[in-house]
């Protein structure tokens, strides 16, 4: 019998779904979809949604691992297990392209998404996190952006009560059309009370809980996945408005629901493509199908179609399967707080998704095909390498002559944009709220969050240098994991797990695909060595312009780590005069990719610094070792800016200077300002030198001593480059005077 291929109309085209996945629909449906069913298929098949484009290769980060109690995928966030009867949820998302569009809301509801996938599974939010890209300060675009996403970050966050703790900031001309806002959040659950994001159990209802559906947000996810062009702005009914204080009472009704025994089945965030997405991916896991009366659902808007509703992105909504008989027991709690709690359908066996309008089924789909690892289409793209790399090969450390003097080198390297104190963007945020962090009086290289009741805490950072990925994906990702850990470590930790986002160009570009099919093989190579296995995150592909300029690569690593004793938390600032400054790790003739030969020598393709894995794990097995031993008294690990920042960083609190000398056979540019990896900074007494020394040299390891902090002044090789304070004083005033603030 000859198969009948259905002509592929333009409706489909317009919604991003080509001929292949058209034809495909009609085979799960076995007839043509309505407008209202492929609107589901558009979204859901959307690469924001299906990771069509990545999840082959995603499939090839390690996910197993002693702690873990939630794989990658499983649940709406990672889960690992911290001890004593305790685990921690957490993730990181993007909310790119909306931040390009609505910067101030786009930011803001990024913030309330994440938050809302911890607290989905009974976790409680307890700090957030975020890492930024902005394009170029001296464009008024960029200001208005940072503007928009800094208090959008700061009012939702402040207003929802969750301390902001960390981040990073980047500036590049790259970001200049799509600036990266990524979120990370983290929360805490005890063991065993968590909740899933499976429907189970025909017959139980299905509530719509939080705010009133409105038209805010419809086709956010296909918006997601497209190249941003001149007519961005008219995407802006895509963007989401959200609203922190209905968060908040939300947050509070669903803990309250939580710990009632054996009410609550399933839950799961209305996210992107809303309720189309909740239902589908909650019935998919548990293999049932829902009936869902959509009329029912409390609406914003009175005048809203069915494939509205199903599409919107209004925040603060989330999709409740109850078991049946406990309704009233549900209702009662989220009426206590001031929420909609509407029941809008069932589980069913039928394993299909049935949405009805007054009575009326306006789309029947089987809840499988719409979603990841399921019926959504998965594609391997071409690729090739960047034509790029050949300039980088040509580069010799040899052909960059050694300045004479590096006084204005050293002044003009703390007020770069990517170097500089990013004050101005953090106290704009609330980092002290529920008055657990420990980092407030005593800064170390991750945030460091006390878990109450126990002598406990969590570190947690968020790195990515995207010039070491842009210059070489596959060891510059290895490096972005490798500093997060090291950070952790650095901060008294022991890192556990990651979550990441991974922003890149569009996959259709062969040499955008060959950096993100290698940054995820630096990733799995770098989490396999440190035992840090993946717990899921985001992809945000289609960070390029209509143009064709991609972002650089930015696979951000978003990593936490447990520390065992409170005690064990050590502080990067250097706290006397008379301190003896010792480095582990080797200094190299290496100023690749630094801040200092793209910024100040304006020399962009270079190979991403030094790094050796095996190196890596070697130097911070020993920093382990030295800060529970409690023989050094201050740490900081080497990165952007070099062993001068380093230094500078270590000594800024207390207001100290330090005296050091380049007794190596390397240049004194590639000495100070040099980012070669596996290098971290001690601050130690005089009395605890010996043990250090001899810990080091019978476990071989590479170390310098740098030499000494000293009051007020910073001399190198026996010259006076200048005094803390005014070096202080630029590194602390740069970023506004960039901003012109």
């Amino acid at each position: 019998m000859t198969e009948v291929i259905f002509s592929y109309p333009t409706a489909a085209k317009k919604l991003g779904i080509s001929e292949e996945e058209y034809q495909m629909i009609i085979k799960f449906l076995s007839r043509e979809p309505n407008f209202t069913e492929l609107s589901v298929y558009s979204v859901m098949w959307s690469e924001h949604c299906s990771y069509k484009n990545s999840i082959k290769y995603l499939k090839k980060l390690p996910k197993k691992g002693s702690a873990i109690l939630a794989e990658a995928g499983e649940e709406n966030a990672g889960l690992v297990d911290i001890g004593e009867g305790w685990a921690c949820a957490f993730k990181i998302e993007s909310h790119n392209h909306p931040s390009a569009v609505e910067p101030y809301q786009g930011a803001a509801t990024g913030v309330g998404g994440i938050h809302r996938d911890i607290f989905t599974m009974g976790a409680r939010p307890i700090a957030a996190l975020n890492s930024l890209r902005f394009g170029n300060l001296a464009l008024e675009k960029s200001r208005r952006i940072i503007d928009g996403v800094v208090r959008g970050i700061g009012g939702y966050g402040n207003s929802f009560g969750v301390p902001t703790v960390a981040g990073e900031v980047y500036f590049d001309d790259c970001y200049n059309t799509n600036p990266l806002v990524n979120a990370m959040s983290v929360g805490l659950v005890k063991v065993g009370e968590t909740l899933s994001a499976t429907a189970s159990g025909v017959g139980n209802p299905v509530f719509i809980v939080g705010a009133a559906t409105g038209k805010d947000g419809i086709h956010g996810a296909t918006f997601a996945s497209e190249d941003l062009g001149a007519d961005a702005a008219s995407k802006l009914p895509s963007i989401q408005v959200g609203d922190p204080f209905q968060e908040k009472l939300l947050l509070e009704a669903t803990l309250e629901a939580a710990q009632i025994p054996d009410v609550i089945v399933g839950m799961q965030d209305m996210g992107a493509a809303g309720i189309a997405c909740s239902t589908s991916e909650m019935s998919a896991r548990g293999k049932v199908g829902m009936r869902i009366d959509l009329d029912k659902a409390p609406l914003r808007q009175q005048d809203m179609v069915p494939f509205e509703i199903l599409l919107s992105e209004s925040q603060e909504r989330m999709l409740v399967v109850v078991a049946k008989g406990k309704e009233q027991e549900v209702m009662d709690v989220f009426k206590k707080w001031d929420v909609n709690c509407a029941q809008i359908g069932e589980v069913n066996n039928t394993e299909l998704l049935s949405y009805y309008w007054h009575g009326e089924l306006v789309a029947e789909i089987p809840a499988d095909s719409l979603v990841l690892g399921g019926g959504a289409p998965v594609y391997d793209r071409e690729f090739e390498r960047p034509t790029y790399l050949n300039l980088i090969e040509q580069y010799h450390i040899d052909n960059v002559l050694e300045p004479d003097t590096l006084i204005n080198y050293a002044t003009d390297l703390v007020q770069l944009p990517n170097i500089c104190s990013r004050a101005w963007i953090y106290q704009q945020y609330d980092s002290m709220v529920q008055i657990n962090n420990l980092t407030t009086n005593k800064p170390s290289d991750a945030a460091v969050i006390r878990i109450k009741n126990q002598d406990k805490a969590l570190a947690m950072t968020v790195d990515c240098n995207p010039y070491y990925v842009y210059a070489d994906p596959l060891k510059g990702t290895s490096i972005a994991v490798a500093e997060a850990a090291r950070n952790l470590v650095c901060s008294g930790a022991k890192p556990l797990a990651v979550t990441n986002n991974l922003n890149f160009g569009n996959p259709y570009n062969k040499e955008v695909y060959y950096q993100f099919v290698n940054a995820i093989e630096g990733m799995s190579q770098a989490c396999l060595a440190f035992d840090t296995p993946v717990t899921g995150g985001n992809v945000s592909f289609y960070n390029q312009s209509t143009d064709g300029t991609a972002v650089m690569p930015t696979p951000t690593i978003g990593m936490i780590g447990l520390v065992n004793n409170i005690d064990n938390h050590i502080s990067l600032s250097a706290k006397k005069t008379g301190q003896y400054l010792l480095m582990i790790g080797k200094n190299r003739n290496d100023i690749s990719s630094s801040q200092y030969l793209i910024h100040l020598r304006k020399i962009k393709y270079s190979p991403a610094p030094y790094f050796n894995l095996e190196e890596e794990i070697k130097i911070q097995n020993a920093a382990k070792e030295l800060i529970s031993n409690k023989w050094v008294k201050a740490c900081h690990d080497v990165s952007e800016g070099g062993l001068f920042i380093t230094l500078l960083e270590m000594c800024f609190e207390n207001h100290l200077g330090f005296d050091i000398i380049n007794e190596e056979d390397i240049r004194d540019d590639a000495f100070l300002f040099g980012e070669s990896q596996s290098r971290i900074v001690f601050a130690i007494d005089h009395s605890e030198l010996f043990e250090v020394e001899n810990y080091l040299q019978k476990n071989k390891i590479d170390y310098s001593l740098l030499g000494n902090t000293i009051a007020d002044d910073i001399f190198f090789n026996g010259e006076n480059l200048g005094n803390i304070q005014q070096f202080k004083d630029l590194y602390e005033s740069a970023l506004e005077k960039h901003l012109g603030k």
